[in-house]
């Protein structure tokens, strides 16, 4: 027992921890003590890309990236992506932009689907939902991209937002949005495709920001609170990595023995 329970304590503190925070923050926000969360200016960009799509009588084409929702690493910016898409959704619908979802993995076609016509009935505009816009591609990921790439090139849309897990097929993408004129607007958590991102679109969401934007886009507060509570692992992980590279330069392995208790 003792050997299983190694090295596990020291995490479950740290887990306790944090989960108090958050639940400190949410009661706190319910106060009304909302936390400010910083400015994102590729979410709030997005208003402008719907509206410049409005303006160029072009369609807005919305991804929630490739992954599915079982992957530990990858799911959630599905999930991100897909609250990227009810916003996007409701303020095509509000400007009066179609939008145009492409869709790899089928577990997530009937989420993505429902999500868009939910806005539409929340809008009162129910009728003016086209199942077609809502577009099962391919379940191969280049079969994906290839079919992408080919809406892009026949719509012309005049913005393209991708917020979720991308690999390979980031660039090929994003080269074609920016041929064909639209705005673009990308964010993935997968560190060895943000490069792409970054040279080719417009605005690019970094990382963790893109599991910010439900929270940031909508004002919610206890989604806002949850954030402020998960900064604060954030904050004892950076206080760990300097205070365990200043005892290890000084050849003292306290932290590491702590770590492994």
């Amino acid at each position: 027992m003792a050997i299983l329970i190694a090295g596990r304590i020291f995490g479950l503190i740290c887990l306790v921890v944090i989960m108090l925070a958050v639940w400190y923050f949410i009661r706190s926000a319910a106060a009304g003590r909302v936390p400010r969360i910083r400015r994102v200016p590729g979410i709030d960009a997005m208003d402008e890309a719907i509206g410049r799509a409005v303006e160029m009588g072009r369609p807005v084409i919305c991804s929630h990236g490739i992954a599915n929702l079982r992957a530990a690493t990858s799911g959630p910016q599905t999930i991100a992506g897909l609250s990227v898409l009810s916003y996007v959704t409701k303020k095509s619908i509000e400007y009066g932009a179609r939008v145009i979802v492409p869709i790899r993995q089928p577990e997530v076609w009937p989420i993505a689907a429902d999500i868009v016509e939910t806005e539409y009935k929340l809008a009162g505009k129910a009728d003016e939902y086209n199942v077609e816009d809502v577009r099962f591609l391919s379940p191969s990921q280049f079969g994906y991209s290839s079919n992408y790439m080919g809406i892009m090139m026949r719509e012309r849309p005049g913005a393209n937002i991708m917020i979720g897990a991308y690999w390979a097929e980031s660039l090929q993408l994003a080269e074609t949005g920016n041929r064909v004129g639209a705005m673009q607007i990308s964010g993935t958590a997968n560190t060895h495709q943000i490069p792409f991102f970054l040279v080719v679109s417009d605005y690019c969401l970094i990382g963790e920001e893109i599991f910010s934007a439900g929270a940031y886009l909508t004002q919610d507060a206890p989604l806002i609170a949850s954030l402020a509570g998960q900064d604060v692992g954030r904050i004892i992980a950076v206080i760990l990595m300097v205070l365990g590279t200043l005892l290890i330069t000084a050849g003292s392995n306290l932290l590491v023995d702590l770590l492994q208790w």
